[in-house]
């Protein structure tokens, strides 16, 4: 591939790009920033700053309140994986919020039901819920709060009511007659005098309510110290009234799932009772002066600092920033590595994963020599180490019709992201999800559903992310970090499934090769690629198939289709929800995705 510096010319209109008219101003202060992907979780968090509380304090309020007011993106029964930089401590940590395999959920014990695939919603899928078990972790080791005052906003909110958004009206709308027929107890929450919520109404759960209340009283009543009285609000959710709801919903409940069958859940209040979220090392790697930390390869995390490496390997410092040679290397570069996420990601309690052969520089230029002026249409793992690569057997036809959607458009739901840094310099990342309204029915008193995460393990012995009882399912939940000349400098992350590392990769490459400011790269034209397996059910694959806003104009678009990409052009406001706050310059800085109008970010 042919690459070259862009002339004078080209190189100052791309300084004229980078003093661009934005949506909204990049927020600089000195006091906190807190930036989300709905404005009361990001005014949640930004309160707790202004009364005293941390960072981390801070981000577990707006994790509660973002499973009330975006409900069909997250919820109490799905996961987030954290990435928490302590100031005092001087390290960066990773909390592995995602819920495990029941110890029933064996491959034969699926495939003996007569499926191929988990399916996608229903009770079958659901792993541990993690998500309660890693914010309350992120509060005991780096916050300051009870679990009392950090549940109240969550609490204040599920009870008095928040504005429906349009899309979870849209959301209830499309499932509201599977609720009616068999999951009743969703149509007891979510469809109050039989009708989906109307946007812009009050909404109110008073079922969660109380779950959360009783968790603050039941913690608040264990006395002790403050580590106690969290112990005992994890207690009361993985091995009090909580886990015993879960035990004897999935015992006993016969569940239409997206196999068109009905089946009983595997997860038992013994699965919830010996998990513990795990606190690890990031998985990191440099690019220039920049240092980029992912969670592990149970997270498709590694994937963004493997299409870095390729980069780098590829001299995209030389390609003229958003050209169809920008768009059609990087695409190119992402076709790779998430290939090797196809082949070789998984728990790495459970599978050796050749991470260090993966990110090593050798390794890049080999791959880097596979990136040609044409745009590929095959799935192409390497060889890392001299391993021989295995890939699933991918079900129905990969060449199927994207338009179609992944087969069940009413059924998945997405994620969020949050971010804060302090005026200490504490810095969080975290992007939750799972537990989504509409994945699977409400467990009867709780006010909630469990997550189908374990729709992401594969029925197929020998693979890295094959079923196994105890597994992380190699998830697709992806916050992301990175240092500046050694210093902590930003905190970023986007909802979006497969293509998180895509819409995270293009904005951290705008800040680096363009030098846009945080809300410049967030607003900046996005697109990603569809030519890589879908982590969800049915796991469809659209190889060649490009997807980007129009707002890249016609000669891209033109030069993009004749180097063989199907491109398919959307809204120029359609692609990427990036939220981050960054140190830089001895201030604070923040951003946030103004596409669909819910994003925001608050500071001072």
């Amino acid at each position: 591939m042919k690459r070259s510096r862009p002339p004078v010319h080209d190189q100052l209109r791309i300084a004229e790009e980078t003093s661009m008219m934005t949506t909204r101003p990049e927020l600089i202060g000195d006091f906190g920033m807190v930036a989300s992907t709905h404005w009361l979780a990001s005014a949640a968090g930004m309160s707790v700053l202004e009364r005293g509380g941390n960072a981390a304090d801070a981000a577990v309020a707006a994790g509660f309140v973002l499973q009330i007011v975006e409900p069909h993106l997250n919820g109490p029964g799905g996961e987030v994986p954290i990435l928490v930089w302590s100031e005092s401590e001087r390290n960066l940590k990773v909390i592995s919020g995602q819920g495990v395999a029941p110890e029933a959920a064996t491959i034969e014990t699926i495939t003996g039901l007569g499926l191929e695939l988990m399916p996608g919603t229903g009770l079958l899928p659901a792993t541990v819920p993690g998500s309660f078990g890693a914010w309350l972790r992120l509060l005991r080791q780096w916050g300051t709060w009870s679990v009392a005052d950090i549940l109240e906003p969550a609490i204040t909110l599920a009870r008095k009511g928040s504005p429906v958004l349009s899309r979870v009206e849209a959301t209830v709308a499309g499932v509201a007659d599977l609720f009616r027929t068999e999951w009743p107890s969703s149509a007891e929450v979510w469809l109050p005098g039989d009708a989906p919520p109307a946007a812009g109404s009050r909404f109110r759960n008073p079922a969660l309510a109380d779950t959360y209340a009783r968790i603050a009283r039941e913690s608040e009543q264990a006395g002790g110290t403050r580590d106690q009285r969290i112990q005992a609000a994890h207690d009361a959710w993985y091995a009090g009234f909580v886990a015993e709801a879960i035990d004897a919903f999935c015992r006993t409940a016969e569940v239409l799932d997206t196999s068109g069958e009905r089946h009983r859940g595997l997860l038992t209040g013994a699965d919830l009772a010996r998990w513990q979220p795990p606190v690890e090392d990031p998985v990191m790697i440099d690019y220039g002066r920049y240092r980029v930390a992912k969670t592990g390869p149970w997270g498709q995390g590694p994937v963004m600092l493997q299409q870095l490496a390729l980069l780098q390997a590829a001299g995209i410092a030389d390609v003229e920033p958003g050209s169809a040679d920008w768009v059609h290397l990087i695409t190119e570069a992402s076709k790779l590595a998430y290939a090797d996420r196809e082949a070789w990601y998984g728990d790495p309690d459970f599978t050796d994963v050749p991470l260090d052969d993966l990110l090593s520089p050798e390794y890049a230029k080999q791959r880097a020599t596979l990136l040609g002026d044409t745009s590929s249409p095959d799935l192409r793992p390497g060889s890392p180490g001299g391993r021989e690569p295995t890939l699933p057997r991918y079900p129905g036809d990969h060449e199927a019709d994207p338009a179609a959607g992944s087969g069940e458009p009413t059924l998945r739901g997405d994620t969020c992201h949050l971010d804060v840094v302090d005026a200490n310099g504490m810095m969080i990342s975290a992007t939750p999800s799972g537990g989504w309204l509409q994945s699977s029915p409400v467990i009867p008193g709780l006010g909630f559903c469990l997550g189908t995460r374990g729709q992401m393990f594969w029925l197929q012995d020998g693979l890295p992310n094959s079923l196994r009882p105890g597994a992380r399912p190699r998830t697709t939940l992806t916050p992301s970090y990175a240092f500046r000349d050694g210093d902590p400098w930003l905190a970023f992350g986007t909802p979006g499934g497969d293509f998180q590392d895509q819409w995270s990769l293009h904005f951290l490459l705008d800040l680096i090769h363009r030098g846009m400011n945080l809300q410049q790269a967030i607003d900046a034209p996005d697109f990603h690629t569809l030519a890589v397996p879908n982590s969800f059910y049915p796991r469809d694959i659209h190889p060649r198939h490009l997807v980007i806003e129009d707002r890249f104009g016609p000669d891209v678009i033109t030069e993009l289709r004749r180097r063989g990409h199907l491109v398919e052009v959307g809204d120029g406001w359609s692609l990427g929800r990036i939220s981050a706050v960054a140190r830089d310059g001895g201030w604070l800085k923040a951003g946030a995705n103004p596409r669909g109008a819910q994003g925001y970010a608050v500071g001072r």
